[in-house]
């Protein structure tokens, strides 16, 4: 997952330094800054520097640390961010001296933009040098939502509060005498052969469903929370689900493709009934198969191998990896900045890509999570544009489909081969493939159809959407949707990963077809990809840049077709029969969520 939020220091030091944190210089002389206009390249430098600050923060804080890497105390560094961002604030404020192009008019709207929604002051927050970050667990669990959505801003109240009881429930799952946290579960569920065991093993994610959801009443949590959510984007006049028109298609029309991928999941897997805790591990068999191959410590080398093998080596690209589990670490897995790519006159100041997740196993589910928060990482080292731009592209479903460029390729029996010395028939990868990602498809559906209606049960909504296009029997008593974090805190997230699904097809049908087979690795992989995909930040949009890859709007065909490999037999692919290169209709993937 992308996060919503990301930031920089002084701007002599930026140049002389390259970013580095450890020699942020004082900012507290800037006084008589912007009360006259300022030239558009200085007050992106001012911009430059509050994002490298911001940056540093989110880092420190997602690694549960009180002091940076270099060991500046975040007390420190949160002073000097507000003092940068006050002068940033008043350079933007008194605007940018002429001559100013289209391009810097817009850099300056889209810095205010950000300075406004996302640079927020950080007085209020400040943590004394020495202090530890709360304990998830000090949260208030039992509270009557209603009365938290009450107060300011109760929205985001009421969904901080849930999130805070979810985090605290999915790292103190009980089973068997251990305490499991979520994707330990998740990632269990599909390698687990006795049915008791794995039915007791879903069963302990019954905490997480009821932090979320209560007892599916009325007042519960979620549905308060739906309820406020809608209210909220109906008196703005907007619809979850509408930001699929950034890459070109119209809600409807998603919401139908979807549907046409779940009924395509319907017709390609067996008609027999099954329980919720036997979906993952009727679809794991190369999990299972595969498992051996994938022990906890192999994680980082086989991801660091393939990547080095596409020409984006993690090491090189100084992509720095959070992995080990910790109480008070985020529950979902993330990739963020650390330090942003810069442009300068002398060449590039690359940037420092950060991935957090927490593994307690190997396996196939988590090599995929692990495969797909790099590939974030190499999008954002790869980014080179001016500093007004070097952020997350404006589409989050671009972003989480270009994430999945090449980490799919782990479905292809030659890339087992090649990176697990050992392989599985294609059916039994195109099933665990996309398992994961019609359950993505599912809360989708079922985040945008809760929206529309608010007063529906999620019980039952659920119900109908899984006993339709899964077969699975129903429990409408249970809310055992209710375990993405991206429900709670990220309202209509769910369908980035979804419609991303369905973009990353078309993507890599295309790049496939321009650039040949990329199983077993290919060093101008990356490069190319960079110069077509990934460079972009801001600058230009990404319906724009995904159009002129492909050379045509997107298309669900691509996806459709490589399901239907499953259907024919399991015929391996080979560039020449690539889904998707004709002009027809011009991914956490993993069981049940496991990608976060």
């Amino acid at each position: 997952m992308s996060p919503a939020s990301r930031s920089l220091r002084s701007a002599a030091i930026l140049a002389a330094a390259g970013l580095a944190v450890a020699a942020l210089g004082a900012c507290g002389r800037t006084r008589g800054v912007a009360e006259r206009p300022l030239p558009i390249q200085a007050i992106e430098d001012f911009y430059a520097q509050t994002r490298a600050l911001r940056d540093a923060i989110d880092v420190t804080r997602s690694r549960g640390a009180t002091q940076t890497t270099s060991g500046l105390a975040l007390g420190d560094l949160l002073a000097r961010y507000d003092a940068t961002r006050g002068a940033l604030q008043r350079a933007l404020a008194a605007g940018a001296a002429a001559p100013r192009s289209a391009q810097d008019d817009r850099a300056l709207a889209l810095m205010r933009q950000t300075l406004a929604r996302e640079l927020v002051a950080e007085t209020a927050e400040r943590t004394p040098t020495g202090a530890q970050p709360d304990a998830a667990g000090a949260t208030d669990c039992r509270y009557d939502a209603e009365r938290v959505a009450a107060g300011p801003d109760g929205s985001a109240a009421l969904a901080k509060r849930i999130y805070a009881c979810f985090s605290a429930a999915a790292h103190a799952l009980s089973f068997d005498g251990q305490s499991l946290d979520r994707l330990t579960v998740f990632g269990l569920l599909p390698l687990t052969d006795d049915a008791a065991r794995r039915e007791a093993l879903w069963r302990a994610l019954a905490p997480i469903w009821e932090a979320v959801n209560g007892d599916n009443g009325p007042r519960s949590p979620y549905r308060t929370l739906i309820r406020k959510n809608a209210a909220r984007l109906a008196a703005r006049g907007e619809a979850l689900g509408a930001s699929v028109r950034g890459i070109g298609v119209e809600p409807a029309a998603m919401e139908a493709w979807l549907v046409s991928v779940l009924q395509t999941w319907r017709d390609i897997t067996p008609d027999t009934p099954i329980e919720p805790w036997d979906f993952a591990y009727r679809a794991g068999r190369a999990n299972r198969a595969l498992r051996e191959a994938i022990p906890l410590a192999s994680l980082r080398p086989i991801n660091d191998r393939f990547y080095r093998d596409l020409g984006a080596d993690p090491v090189a690209l100084d992509v720095q990896y959070d992995l080990e589990p910790r109480a008070s670490k985020d529950p979902v897995a993330f990739t963020n900045f650390g330090r942003r790519p810069r442009l300068t006159a002398d060449g590039v100041i690359p940037g420092e890509p950060w991935v957090f997740a927490a593994y307690q196993i190997g396996g196939l589910d988590n090599l995929l999570e692990l495969l797909h928060e790099t590939g974030h990482a190499i999008h954002i080292a790869a980014i080179r544009t001016r500093p007004a731009f070097a952020d997350w592209p404006d589409s989050d479903i671009f972003t989480e489909g270009i994430a999945d460029l090449a980490t799919l390729e782990m479905y292809e029996p030659a890339w087992q081969q090649r990176y697990l010395g050992t392989s599985v028939p294609l059916a039994e990868s195109i099933a665990a493939k996309y398992a994961g990602i019609v359950m993505d498809i599912a809360w989708a559906l079922f985040e945008v159809r809760m929206h529309r209606e608010p007063e529906r049960d999620p019980n039952a909504l659920w119900t109908e959407i899984t006993a339709t296009y899964f077969r699975i029997a129903p429990h409408p008593e249970l809310a055992w949707w209710a375990v993405r974090g991206q429900l709670i805190d990220a309202p209509g997230y769910m369908m980035n990963y979804a419609a991303g699904a369905i973009l990353n097809a078309d993507l890599r049908a295309r790049a496939r077809a321009l650039h040949g087979d990329f199983s077993a690795g290919d060093p101008g992989w990356y490069p190319r990809i960079c110069e077509s995909l990934y460079r972009f930040g801001l600058e230009r949009s990404a319906r724009r840049v995904v159009e002129d890859f492909l050379g045509r709007p997107v298309s669900p065909q691509a996806i459709l077709d490589d399901m239907g490999r499953a259907r024919a037999g399991g015929t391996a692919r080979t560039p020449a029969d690539a889904p998707g290169v004709s002009d027809r209709g011009g991914p956490r993937v993993g069981p049940l969520g496991s990608r976060a």
